[in-house]
Protein backbone atom coordinates (compact mmCIF):
# COMPACT_ATOMS: atom_id res chain seq x y z
CA UNK A 1 0.00 0.00 0.00
CA UNK A 2 1.14 3.50 -0.79
CA UNK A 3 -0.97 6.41 0.49
CA UNK A 4 1.02 9.16 -1.24
CA UNK A 5 -1.89 10.03 -3.53
CA UNK A 6 -4.29 10.32 -0.58
CA UNK A 7 -1.91 12.48 1.43
CA UNK A 8 -1.45 14.80 -1.55
CA UNK A 9 -5.20 15.04 -2.07
CA UNK A 10 -5.83 15.81 1.60
CA UNK A 11 -3.25 18.60 1.44
CA UNK A 12 -4.82 19.93 -1.76
CA UNK A 13 -8.26 20.02 -0.11
CA UNK A 14 -6.91 21.82 2.96
CA UNK A 15 -5.08 24.35 0.82
CA UNK A 16 -7.91 25.17 -1.59
CA UNK A 17 -11.29 23.66 -0.65
CA UNK A 18 -11.76 23.60 3.13
CA UNK A 19 -9.93 25.04 6.14
CA UNK A 20 -9.04 21.55 7.32
CA UNK A 21 -9.78 17.85 6.96
CA UNK A 22 -9.08 14.51 8.58
CA UNK A 23 -9.26 10.87 7.49
CA UNK A 24 -8.78 7.36 8.84
CA UNK A 25 -8.52 4.19 6.76
CA UNK A 26 -9.02 0.63 7.99
CA UNK A 27 -8.19 -2.46 5.97
CA UNK A 28 -9.10 -5.94 7.22
CA UNK A 29 -9.53 -4.74 10.76
CA UNK A 30 -6.30 -2.74 10.99
CA UNK A 31 -5.79 1.00 10.77
CA UNK A 32 -3.47 1.53 7.82
CA UNK A 33 -3.63 5.30 7.35
CA UNK A 34 -4.46 8.35 9.44
CA UNK A 35 -3.92 11.91 8.35
CA UNK A 36 -5.13 15.45 8.98
CA UNK A 37 -4.31 18.74 7.32
CA UNK A 38 -5.18 22.41 7.71
CA UNK A 39 -6.90 24.25 10.53
CA UNK A 40 -9.44 23.51 13.22
CA UNK A 41 -9.78 27.26 13.71
CA UNK A 42 -8.91 29.25 10.62
CA UNK A 43 -9.23 32.72 12.16
CA UNK A 44 -6.78 31.94 14.94
CA UNK A 45 -4.54 29.67 12.84
CA UNK A 46 -5.04 26.73 15.19
CA UNK A 47 -4.02 23.57 13.31
CA UNK A 48 -5.91 20.28 13.39
CA UNK A 49 -4.32 17.70 15.68
CA UNK A 50 -6.63 14.79 14.81
CA UNK A 51 -8.87 14.52 17.86
CA UNK A 52 -11.34 17.29 16.99
CA UNK A 53 -15.07 16.62 17.04
CA UNK A 54 -17.30 17.35 14.03
CA UNK A 55 -20.98 17.63 13.25
CA UNK A 56 -21.28 14.76 10.77
CA UNK A 57 -24.90 15.52 9.75
CA UNK A 58 -26.27 12.83 7.44
CA UNK A 59 -23.42 10.41 8.09
CA UNK A 60 -25.44 9.85 11.28
CA UNK A 61 -27.92 7.98 9.10
CA UNK A 62 -25.56 5.01 8.85
CA UNK A 63 -25.77 4.50 12.61
CA UNK A 64 -29.56 4.77 12.47
CA UNK A 65 -29.96 2.13 9.79
CA UNK A 66 -27.53 -0.17 11.62
CA UNK A 67 -29.71 0.16 14.72
CA UNK A 68 -32.80 -0.57 12.66
CA UNK A 69 -31.24 -3.63 11.02
CA UNK A 70 -30.36 -4.95 14.48
CA UNK A 71 -34.09 -4.96 15.28
CA UNK A 72 -34.66 -6.76 12.00
CA UNK A 73 -32.16 -9.42 13.07
CA UNK A 74 -33.95 -9.80 16.40
CA UNK A 75 -37.28 -10.43 14.68
CA UNK A 76 -38.82 -7.31 16.19
CA UNK A 77 -39.60 -5.70 12.82
CA UNK A 78 -39.84 -6.64 9.13
CA UNK A 79 -39.18 -4.33 6.22
CA UNK A 80 -42.63 -5.20 4.89
CA UNK A 81 -44.43 -4.24 8.10
CA UNK A 82 -46.75 -1.22 7.95
CA UNK A 83 -45.40 1.62 10.06
CA UNK A 84 -48.84 2.07 11.64
CA UNK A 85 -48.52 -1.31 13.39
CA UNK A 86 -45.97 0.33 15.69
CA UNK A 87 -47.03 3.97 15.42
CA UNK A 88 -50.81 4.10 14.83
CA UNK A 89 -50.67 7.80 14.01
CA UNK A 90 -49.45 6.83 10.52
CA UNK A 91 -52.42 4.61 9.64
CA UNK A 92 -54.43 7.12 7.59
CA UNK A 93 -52.10 9.29 5.54
CA UNK A 94 -52.88 11.85 2.86
CA UNK A 95 -50.94 12.86 -0.24
CA UNK A 96 -50.66 16.46 -1.41
CA UNK A 97 -50.20 16.65 -5.16
CA UNK A 98 -48.11 19.24 -6.96
CA UNK A 99 -51.38 20.87 -8.00
CA UNK A 100 -52.43 21.24 -4.37
CA UNK A 101 -54.99 18.41 -4.30
CA UNK A 102 -55.25 16.39 -1.09
CA UNK A 103 -56.20 12.73 -1.39
CA UNK A 104 -56.07 9.73 0.91
CA UNK A 105 -52.98 7.59 0.33
CA UNK A 106 -53.65 4.23 -1.30
CA UNK A 107 -50.42 2.69 0.01
CA UNK A 108 -49.36 2.46 3.61
CA UNK A 109 -45.86 3.47 4.69
CA UNK A 110 -43.75 0.37 5.33
CA UNK A 111 -40.76 0.04 7.62
CA UNK A 112 -38.71 -0.55 4.48
CA UNK A 113 -39.85 2.81 3.10
CA UNK A 114 -38.21 4.50 6.09
CA UNK A 115 -34.87 2.82 5.41
CA UNK A 116 -34.94 3.51 1.68
CA UNK A 117 -36.33 7.09 1.62
CA UNK A 118 -39.48 6.09 -0.25
CA UNK A 119 -42.14 7.02 2.34
CA UNK A 120 -43.20 10.36 0.83
CA UNK A 121 -41.87 12.61 3.60
CA UNK A 122 -39.95 15.84 2.95
CA UNK A 123 -37.16 17.64 4.81
CA UNK A 124 -39.30 20.65 5.75
CA UNK A 125 -38.54 21.20 9.43
CA UNK A 126 -41.01 24.11 9.48
CA UNK A 127 -43.98 21.94 8.51
CA UNK A 128 -47.12 22.26 10.70
CA UNK A 129 -46.40 18.96 12.44
CA UNK A 130 -43.10 20.24 13.77
CA UNK A 131 -44.77 23.44 14.92
CA UNK A 132 -47.39 21.38 16.75
CA UNK A 133 -44.65 19.29 18.37
CA UNK A 134 -43.04 22.44 19.77
CA UNK A 135 -46.33 23.25 21.48
CA UNK A 136 -47.03 19.72 22.72
CA UNK A 137 -43.53 19.19 24.13
CA UNK A 138 -42.99 22.75 25.40
CA UNK A 139 -40.01 23.05 23.10
CA UNK A 140 -38.20 19.90 24.28
CA UNK A 141 -39.17 18.06 21.07
CA UNK A 142 -38.63 14.51 22.30
CA UNK A 143 -38.11 12.19 19.35
CA UNK A 144 -41.21 10.00 19.54
CA UNK A 145 -43.81 12.69 20.26
CA UNK A 146 -42.32 14.96 17.61
CA UNK A 147 -42.54 12.26 14.95
CA UNK A 148 -46.07 11.37 16.05
CA UNK A 149 -47.03 14.99 15.38
CA UNK A 150 -45.72 15.01 11.82
CA UNK A 151 -48.12 12.19 10.94
CA UNK A 152 -50.64 15.06 10.62
CA UNK A 153 -48.76 16.45 7.61
CA UNK A 154 -49.53 15.21 4.07
CA UNK A 155 -47.04 13.18 2.10
CA UNK A 156 -45.62 14.42 -1.20
CA UNK A 157 -46.27 11.14 -3.07
CA UNK A 158 -47.74 7.68 -2.65
CA UNK A 159 -45.49 5.66 -0.33
CA UNK A 160 -43.17 3.33 -2.20
CA UNK A 161 -43.51 5.00 -5.59
CA UNK A 162 -40.62 7.50 -5.55
CA UNK A 163 -37.30 8.21 -3.83
CA UNK A 164 -36.98 11.50 -1.97
CA UNK A 165 -34.39 12.60 0.55
CA UNK A 166 -36.31 13.39 3.71
CA UNK A 167 -36.77 12.93 7.44
CA UNK A 168 -37.34 9.19 6.92
CA UNK A 169 -34.43 8.32 9.21
CA UNK A 170 -35.70 10.58 11.97
CA UNK A 171 -38.96 8.64 11.74
CA UNK A 172 -36.90 5.44 11.80
CA UNK A 173 -35.18 6.65 14.98
CA UNK A 174 -38.60 7.14 16.59
CA UNK A 175 -39.64 3.66 15.46
CA UNK A 176 -36.49 2.18 17.00
CA UNK A 177 -37.30 3.98 20.24
CA UNK A 178 -40.88 2.66 20.28
CA UNK A 179 -39.91 -0.93 19.45
CA UNK A 180 -36.91 -1.09 21.79
CA UNK A 181 -38.54 0.78 24.66
CA UNK A 182 -35.49 3.05 25.02
CA UNK A 183 -34.59 6.58 24.03
CA UNK A 184 -32.96 6.41 20.62
CA UNK A 185 -29.66 7.81 21.93
CA UNK A 186 -29.62 5.19 24.71
CA UNK A 187 -30.34 2.32 22.33
CA UNK A 188 -27.50 3.40 20.02
CA UNK A 189 -25.08 3.87 22.89
CA UNK A 190 -25.79 0.44 24.35
CA UNK A 191 -25.94 -1.52 21.10
CA UNK A 192 -23.47 0.23 18.79
CA UNK A 193 -21.24 2.79 20.49
CA UNK A 194 -20.35 0.79 23.60
CA UNK A 195 -19.74 -2.56 21.85
CA UNK A 196 -17.41 -0.85 19.36
CA UNK A 197 -15.78 1.29 22.08
CA UNK A 198 -16.90 4.50 20.39
CA UNK A 199 -16.43 6.75 23.40
CA UNK A 200 -16.38 10.08 21.54
CA UNK A 201 -19.70 9.79 19.65
CA UNK A 202 -22.69 11.65 21.09
CA UNK A 203 -26.07 13.07 20.03
CA UNK A 204 -26.12 16.39 21.84
CA UNK A 205 -23.68 19.20 22.43
CA UNK A 206 -22.41 19.90 25.93
CA UNK A 207 -19.88 22.56 26.97
CA UNK A 208 -17.20 19.85 26.90
CA UNK A 209 -18.20 18.75 23.41
CA UNK A 210 -18.28 22.31 22.09
CA UNK A 211 -14.79 22.87 23.43
CA UNK A 212 -13.48 19.88 21.45
CA UNK A 213 -15.21 20.75 18.18
CA UNK A 214 -13.50 22.15 15.13
CA UNK A 215 -14.96 25.44 13.96
CA UNK A 216 -17.70 25.12 11.33
CA UNK A 217 -17.55 27.17 8.15
CA UNK A 218 -19.52 28.12 5.07
CA UNK A 219 -17.72 28.72 1.79
CA UNK A 220 -18.70 32.06 0.29
CA UNK A 221 -17.92 32.15 -3.41
CA UNK A 222 -16.59 35.41 -4.83
CA UNK A 223 -19.44 37.65 -6.03
CA UNK A 224 -21.96 35.22 -4.48
CA UNK A 225 -25.14 37.18 -3.84
CA UNK A 226 -26.68 34.14 -2.09
CA UNK A 227 -24.12 34.33 0.73
CA UNK A 228 -23.18 30.67 0.51
CA UNK A 229 -26.69 29.24 0.35
CA UNK A 230 -25.92 27.37 -2.86
CA UNK A 231 -23.30 24.77 -3.63
CA UNK A 232 -21.90 26.87 -6.46
CA UNK A 233 -19.53 25.64 -9.12
CA UNK A 234 -17.67 22.74 -7.53
CA UNK A 235 -14.56 23.68 -9.52
CA UNK A 236 -14.62 27.25 -8.23
CA UNK A 237 -12.10 27.93 -5.46
CA UNK A 238 -12.03 31.72 -5.19
CA UNK A 239 -13.88 33.02 -2.15
CA UNK A 240 -13.60 32.88 1.62
CA UNK A 241 -14.73 30.78 4.57
CA UNK A 242 -17.27 32.26 6.95
CA UNK A 243 -17.41 30.92 10.51
CA UNK A 244 -21.07 29.98 11.13
CA UNK A 245 -20.86 28.52 14.62
CA UNK A 246 -21.20 24.89 15.67
CA UNK A 247 -24.98 24.45 15.88
CA UNK A 248 -27.02 22.01 13.76
CA UNK A 249 -30.53 23.09 12.76
CA UNK A 250 -31.68 19.46 12.51
CA UNK A 251 -31.30 18.98 16.28
CA UNK A 252 -34.66 20.50 17.18
CA UNK A 253 -34.48 20.38 20.97
CA UNK A 254 -32.70 18.96 23.99
CA UNK A 255 -34.66 15.69 23.77
CA UNK A 256 -34.70 15.33 19.98
CA UNK A 257 -32.31 12.58 18.94
CA UNK A 258 -31.96 13.15 15.21
CA UNK A 259 -31.53 9.85 13.40
CA UNK A 260 -30.75 11.77 10.25
CA UNK A 261 -28.24 14.36 11.42
CA UNK A 262 -27.58 14.15 15.15
CA UNK A 263 -24.13 12.69 15.78
CA UNK A 264 -21.08 14.67 16.87
CA UNK A 265 -17.89 12.61 16.82
CA UNK A 266 -14.21 12.38 16.02
CA UNK A 267 -12.83 10.83 12.84
CA UNK A 268 -11.06 8.09 14.77
CA UNK A 269 -14.20 7.19 16.70
CA UNK A 270 -16.62 7.02 13.79
CA UNK A 271 -14.08 5.14 11.68
CA UNK A 272 -14.58 2.25 14.13
CA UNK A 273 -18.12 1.84 12.82
CA UNK A 274 -16.89 1.88 9.21
CA UNK A 275 -14.32 -0.78 10.12
CA UNK A 276 -17.06 -2.92 11.66
CA UNK A 277 -19.23 -2.67 8.54
CA UNK A 278 -16.17 -3.48 6.42
CA UNK A 279 -15.68 -6.53 8.64
CA UNK A 280 -19.14 -7.81 7.71
CA UNK A 281 -20.50 -6.60 11.05
CA UNK A 282 -17.58 -7.38 13.34
CA UNK A 283 -15.52 -4.55 14.85
CA UNK A 284 -11.76 -4.37 15.20
CA UNK A 285 -12.17 -5.37 18.86
CA UNK A 286 -13.99 -8.58 17.89
CA UNK A 287 -17.46 -7.39 18.90
CA UNK A 288 -20.18 -8.18 16.37
CA UNK A 289 -22.98 -5.67 15.84
CA UNK A 290 -24.50 -7.17 12.66
CA UNK A 291 -24.39 -10.41 10.72
CA UNK A 292 -22.73 -10.68 7.28
CA UNK A 293 -26.13 -11.21 5.67
CA UNK A 294 -27.34 -7.91 7.09
CA UNK A 295 -24.39 -6.07 5.57
CA UNK A 296 -25.26 -7.48 2.16
CA UNK A 297 -28.91 -6.53 2.66
CA UNK A 298 -27.90 -2.96 3.52
CA UNK A 299 -25.91 -2.55 0.31
CA UNK A 300 -28.38 -4.24 -2.04
CA UNK A 301 -29.89 -1.70 -4.45
CA UNK A 302 -33.60 -1.21 -3.71
CA UNK A 303 -34.48 1.40 -6.32
CA UNK A 304 -36.95 0.72 -9.10
CA UNK A 305 -36.41 2.25 -12.54
CA UNK A 306 -38.66 5.17 -11.60
CA UNK A 307 -36.90 5.69 -8.27
CA UNK A 308 -33.50 5.60 -10.00
CA UNK A 309 -34.63 8.68 -11.92
CA UNK A 310 -35.30 10.43 -8.59
CA UNK A 311 -31.86 9.42 -7.27
CA UNK A 312 -30.02 11.66 -9.70
CA UNK A 313 -27.38 13.52 -7.72
CA UNK A 314 -24.34 14.13 -9.90
CA UNK A 315 -21.76 12.85 -7.41
CA UNK A 316 -23.68 9.56 -7.10
CA UNK A 317 -23.90 8.65 -10.78
CA UNK A 318 -23.52 4.89 -11.07
CA UNK A 319 -24.82 4.31 -7.55
CA UNK A 320 -28.08 2.84 -6.33
CA UNK A 321 -29.59 3.12 -2.86
CA UNK A 322 -29.97 0.37 -0.29
CA UNK A 323 -30.94 0.57 3.37
CA UNK A 324 -29.91 4.16 3.97
CA UNK A 325 -26.68 3.96 1.97
CA UNK A 326 -25.48 4.58 -1.56
CA UNK A 327 -24.26 1.39 -3.22
CA UNK A 328 -22.01 1.15 -6.27
CA UNK A 329 -23.79 -0.62 -9.13
CA UNK A 330 -22.11 0.58 -12.36
CA UNK A 331 -18.49 1.54 -12.92
CA UNK A 332 -19.36 2.65 -16.45
CA UNK A 333 -21.82 5.25 -15.17
CA UNK A 334 -19.85 6.27 -12.08
CA UNK A 335 -16.36 6.44 -13.59
CA UNK A 336 -15.13 5.10 -10.25
CA UNK A 337 -12.35 2.58 -9.73
CA UNK A 338 -13.99 1.50 -6.47
CA UNK A 339 -15.45 -1.99 -6.44
CA UNK A 340 -19.08 -2.76 -7.13
CA UNK A 341 -20.89 -3.07 -3.82
CA UNK A 342 -18.83 -0.31 -2.16
CA UNK A 343 -21.27 1.66 -0.02
CA UNK A 344 -21.64 4.48 2.49
CA UNK A 345 -23.07 7.97 2.86
CA UNK A 346 -22.03 11.58 3.46
CA UNK A 347 -22.96 14.67 5.45
CA UNK A 348 -23.78 18.33 4.87
CA UNK A 349 -20.46 19.63 6.19
CA UNK A 350 -18.35 17.19 4.19
CA UNK A 351 -18.18 14.01 6.28
CA UNK A 352 -17.89 10.89 4.10
CA UNK A 353 -18.11 7.16 4.81
CA UNK A 354 -16.69 4.53 2.45
CA UNK A 355 -17.15 0.81 3.10
CA UNK A 356 -16.12 -2.17 0.98
CA UNK A 357 -16.59 -5.46 2.85
CA UNK A 358 -15.27 -7.51 -0.06
CA UNK A 359 -11.75 -6.21 0.63
CA UNK A 360 -12.28 -5.14 4.26
CA UNK A 361 -12.01 -1.40 3.54
CA UNK A 362 -13.54 1.07 5.98
CA UNK A 363 -12.93 4.82 5.65
CA UNK A 364 -14.17 7.89 7.44
CA UNK A 365 -13.31 11.39 6.27
CA UNK A 366 -14.46 14.71 7.73
CA UNK A 367 -14.17 18.40 7.11
CA UNK A 368 -16.37 21.06 8.68
CA UNK A 369 -17.50 23.13 5.74
CA UNK A 370 -21.17 23.49 4.93
CA UNK A 371 -21.78 23.50 1.16
CA UNK A 372 -18.73 21.20 0.81
CA UNK A 373 -19.18 20.80 -2.98
CA UNK A 374 -19.74 17.05 -3.09
CA UNK A 375 -19.43 16.93 -6.86
CA UNK A 376 -15.79 17.92 -6.53
CA UNK A 377 -14.34 15.99 -3.63
CA UNK A 378 -16.39 12.80 -3.33
CA UNK A 379 -15.68 11.13 -6.70
CA UNK A 380 -12.05 12.21 -6.48
CA UNK A 381 -11.39 10.92 -2.98
CA UNK A 382 -12.99 7.55 -3.72
CA UNK A 383 -10.73 7.09 -6.73
CA UNK A 384 -7.68 8.29 -4.81
CA UNK A 385 -8.27 5.89 -1.91
CA UNK A 386 -8.60 2.87 -4.17
CA UNK A 387 -5.46 3.89 -6.06
CA UNK A 388 -3.54 3.50 -2.81
CA UNK A 389 -4.55 -0.13 -2.22
CA UNK A 390 -1.79 -1.86 -4.10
Amino acid sequence: MDFTNLKMFMNHMAEERTPGNSIEVFLKGKRVFQYFAGYADLENAIPLVGDEMYNIYSCSKITTVVAGVQLLEQGKILLSDPLYEYMPEFRNMFVLSAEGNLTRANNYITVGDLFSMTAGFTYNLEAPGFQKAREVTAGKMDTVRTIQCIARDPLSFEPGTHWQYSICHDVLAALISVVSGHKFRDYVKENIFEPLEMKESVYHQTPEVLEKMAQQYLFIQSNDENNGNVQGDERFKDGYFKNVGKAVKHILGEEYDSGGAGIITTVSDYAKLMAALAGYGTGVNGERILSPGSINLMRANRLSDVQKEDFNWKHLAGYGYGLGVRTHISQVKSGMISNLGEFGWDGAAGALSIVDPDIGLGVFYAQHTLNPRENYYQPRIRNVIYSCLK
